[in-house]
């Protein structure tokens, strides 16, 4: 992944790993599979879990313990209110930033 990719995905994964949570709570490691499944496939574990602090620490999930087969409890988050509140903030966003670029693609496109 370039680095220009990197940076436009700082701003944005906190609102894909929503997106993810929206469909169906899930632990660190699913969580990254999952965003893998999707294409991010670059994207290191460590990332998510320090994502994954961040947005437990707005409150934007809630967590519960979930005992597992290999080792300690695992944190499965799941959306609350407040997150899918931020969620739909993140789509208004994405969408008006997605048309102002494309439009900025458009008239660079027919000057080229």
């Amino acid at each position: 992944m370039g680095k220009q990719m990197t940076e436009m995905l700082k701003g944005t994964l906190e609102g894909i790993v929503l997106a993810l949570l929206a469909e169906q709570p899930a632990y660190g490691y699913e969580i990254t599979a999952r965003l893998r499944e999707h294409g991010f496939t670059d994207i290191a574990e460590g990332t998510i879990y320090a994502l994954l602090v961040r947005i437990e620490q707005k409150s934007l999930v809630d967590v519960e313990k979930v005992p597992s087969e290999k080792g300690p409890p695992r944190k499965v988050y799941s959306l609350n209110a407040q997150g899918s509140q931020e969620l739909e903030e993140f789509w208004k966003s994405w969408s008006f930033l997605a048309r102002q670029i494309e439009q900025l693609n458009k008239t660079n496109n027919k000057e080229n």
